[in-house]
């Protein structure tokens, strides 16, 4: 579904991502982890195509077509979605229009109103959300978990084919966390994918995920399975940091 292959990443004069190769197949949640300033908002933003960040080499192919150089608007068109560290407030526009808007953008097809707020009030009851939040403005007066859970709800609402978390569960509480990783499991199938984006291991407490990447300096040092993360959690990264 997705391929990275050889990508550099510069922000400004700074290299960022050296080299990434990374490979993600239909059915399967990966995770990158590794500590801050590693380069993991970067991969995901790269993939997004971020015009803060740029690509000075290698390319990344989406589900059959070269996204190297799409429009951020053009890739998510194409069924990439992205969860933000740090959401952003809209003032004067609901979650459920964002939402219904949204969908109408990502579909090109009119939104069945009724069908529509059933399954948004079903998700958010699903992840224990109230009903009444959908009527507020999008992220306004939001706690963080809130926020991270209305983004888990957009998630589930627009139905990406890869859908791209990053640092969700930072800042969460043990419920909050759980409730999360319930609806990564209600999202994931064997037609889409998952990649998180994280720096300590809690979501994974609560979640199987097939593959582990460690980044540090701009590079994937190691992959492996769930154990891996095991491991990071009882030694941190230093045996990484020094190659």
């Amino acid at each position: 579904m997705l391929e990275i292959k050889d990508l550099y990443v510069n922000a400004g004069e700074k290299e960022i991502l050296k080299g990434i190769n990374l490979k993600i197949n239909k059915g399967e949640i990966h995770v990158i982890m590794g500590p801050n300033g590693s380069g993991k908002t970067t991969t995901a933003n790269a993939i997004l195509n971020n015009p803060e960040y740029q690509k000075k080499q290698g390319s990344i192919v989406f589900d059959g077509t070269d996204i190297t150089d799409l429009k951020t608007d053009e890739i998510a068109r194409n069924g990439v979605f992205m969860s933000f560290q740090l959401p952003e407030e809209i003032p004067g526009v609901t979650v459920a229009n964002f939402l219904k808007y949204a969908k109408n953008k990502i579909t090109g097809k009119p939104v069945k109103v009724f069908q529509f707020k059933d399954e948004l009030k079903k998700y958010a009851k699903e992840l224990k959300i109230k009903e009444e939040t959908l009527e507020r403005s999008l992220n306004v007066g939001f706690s963080g978990g809130e926020k991270k859970k209305n983004e888990i709800l957009q998630m589930l609402v627009l139905n990406p084919k890869l859908a791209i978390l990053d640092e969700t569960d930072s800042g969460l509480d043990v419920d909050a966390i759980k409730t999360v990783s319930k609806g990564i499991e209600m999202f994931k199938n064997e037609e889409n994918a998952v990649l998180i984006i994280t720096h300590n291991t809690k979501i994974l407490h609560s979640l199987k995920v097939d593959y582990v990447h460690i980044l540090v300096d701009g590079k994937i040092v190691k992959t492996g399975t769930q154990e891996l993360a095991s491991e990071i959690e009882e030694n941190g990264y230093e045996k990484y940091r020094k190659g």
